[in-house]
């Protein structure tokens, strides 16, 4: 299976066994990277604070082909040597280390004088990898990988690299789709209507999956197929189990971003100091990430997502998977029609789409309606080889829906956005929590707004203090404390108000 391993040079695809551990990833890497110094160890998160024990087995940790794990490394050790070469090195009875460093090149490789004057070790593009030898494009020769092959374990090698694209037939959301909170939804189109659309922008939905029950006429209809087929159904009893799920979108997080219309997304995604703190509020409330949204100017017709977005899609819903699964994870695009109208639809892409992003077949090229593939790999569209793919191939589209949360509100300044008149504050959170016993409002309703949350929680301690409030805003027969109350007036300056 492969590992992807998210570094911060790059990211790296890591072939391991089904029955192998977080050593043997290591080992894996060292292979081709044999003076590789970590800075911070293989981890389960982006901020490396949740490392993974070296004895772990991949499974025990929930790892499966595609899952993605992180580390930082010191990028001046992280030359790459081919495997062929430190064979031939560890037949001379050298080290590992010395096949990087020693005085004759390994093959493949060639010595690169850098500007304070070391020597690094860097691919030689006149070698046999990349060349008219290799077995494909950015690979060693056959002969270099084996000395002798049958024409089955050449066809099975072909398999590898071979993808034949249909489209899209299925999506894992029920028919209810997914459904919208309405304030978060227009909240999130109005700031992008502030630069008439011409701004893209990206922002996390949180939710939750619910399980989507059957109709009379679908449990009937199944009912009919387990007569004329001899299906038994699920259950002692026969008892009907829910078909899919539908996504219930509760509120929007936009991380820290860059607009840049030069990137292939239109944005770049920036540091969030903030991220797992928001995924554990999430939790708290009982919500998880479900989707992410995104804002684009308007496009011709046809033309629903750019290859970076659907890439992107993939890589979300690998990490929402756990890996290349079917899993219920959305993606929303907002934009503006032709008459002015909000255009808001959602869409899955497809489980082909997942595996090959993780392979990392996909490309951004010229014309962002078509996904480039990777030369090393192969594309049979439509019965004949092809160079790129229609972006629609990968696409489902996914039944959109708004509602009114009957837990939270939307009042708060959003995170994170520039060039908006309202920031997140003490006197906004004064404004907003000034409204109490009054309209019908009261303190714990006020307080049940994710972005004003997120806004207490970098004052606040988020297992004791923001965790207590969360008891209170999921399970309103859960009283908030007299002196929570107290801490929050105080802060707004409400002078004990409320």
């Amino acid at each position: 299976m492969i590992i992807r391993v998210q570094t911060n040079i790059g990211q790296w695809r890591v072939e391991v066994g089904d029955g192998s551990s977080v050593a043997d990833i290591e080992r894996k890497i060292a292979e081709t990277r044999p003076a590789l110094n970590y800075t911070n160890p293989l981890s389960l998160d982006p901020s490396c604070t949740q490392p993974l024990d070296q004895h772990a087995s991949l499974s025990s940790l929930g790892l499966k082909h595609g899952s993605m794990i992180y580390c930082r490394v010191d990028a001046s050790t992280a030359a790459v040597v081919s495997i062929s070469s430190l064979e031939s090195a560890q037949e001379g009875n050298q080290g590992l280390a010395s096949a990087a460093t020693t005085a004759g090149d390994p093959k493949h490789m060639k010595r690169v004088i850098q500007p304070d004057g070391s020597i690094k070790l860097v691919h030689d593009p006149n070698s046999a990898v990349g060349s008219d030898n290799a077995f494909r494009k950015g690979m060693m020769p056959l002969r270099d990988m084996k000395m002798s092959w049958t024409l089955a374990e050449f066809n099975a090698m072909e398999d590898q690299f071979t993808f034949r694209v249909a489209a899209q037939t299925e999506r894992w959301v029920g028919s209810e789709g997914v459904s919208m909170e309405q304030a978060e939804a227009d909240s999130f189109q109005s700031y992008l209507r502030q630069f008439a659309f011409q701004r893209q922008r990206f922002g996390f939905l949180y939710g939750r999956f619910v399980d989507e029950e059957m109709t009379e006429e679908e449990k009937v209809n199944m009912k009919k197929r387990e007569v004329l087929f001899g299906t038994e159904l699920p259950g002692t009893e026969k008892e009907i189990k829910p078909k899919n799920k539908k996504v219930v979108v509760e509120a929007i997080y936009e991380p820290p971003q860059e607009a840049d219309p030069e990137a292939a997304e239109g944005f770049v995604p920036l540091d969030d100091p903030y991220e797992e703190q928001v995924d554990k509020l999430a939790a708290m409330l009982g919500m998880k990430k479900v989707g992410w949204i995104l804002g684009h100017p308007p496009r011709e017709k046809g033309f629903q997502l750019s290859a970076a977005e659907v890439i992107m899609a993939a890589e979300l819903q690998i990490e929402a998977a756990d890996g290349i699964e079917e899993t219920p994870f959305v993606t929303v695009r907002v934009t503006v029609g032709d008459d002015g109208n909000v255009i808001m639809e959602a869409f899955q892409v497809s489980k082909q789409c997942m595996e090959m992003v993780a392979e990392e077949a996909l490309l951004v090229g010229e014309n962002p309606g078509f996904c480039y593939v990777n030369e090393t790999f192969t594309v049979i569209q439509e019965g004949k080889e092809s160079k790129t793919v229609d972006n629609n191939f990968f696409l489902t589209v996914v039944p959109i829906h708004m509602h009114s949360s009957d837990t939270f509100v939307s009042q708060f300044p959003k995170a994170n956005r520039d060039h908006d008149s309202r920031k997140q504050s003490h006197d906004e959170l004064r404004k907003q929590l000034s409204k109490s016993g009054s309209a019908g409002w009261t303190f714990i309703d006020l307080l049940a707004d994710f972005n004003l949350l997120i806004y207490l929680s970098k004052y606040l301690d988020i297992d004791t203090d923001i965790s207590a409030i969360c008891k209170s805003i999921v399970n309103r027969d859960i009283p908030l404390g007299e002196g929570y109350k107290l801490i929050i007036a105080s802060m707004a300056g409400l002078d004990n108000a409320y």
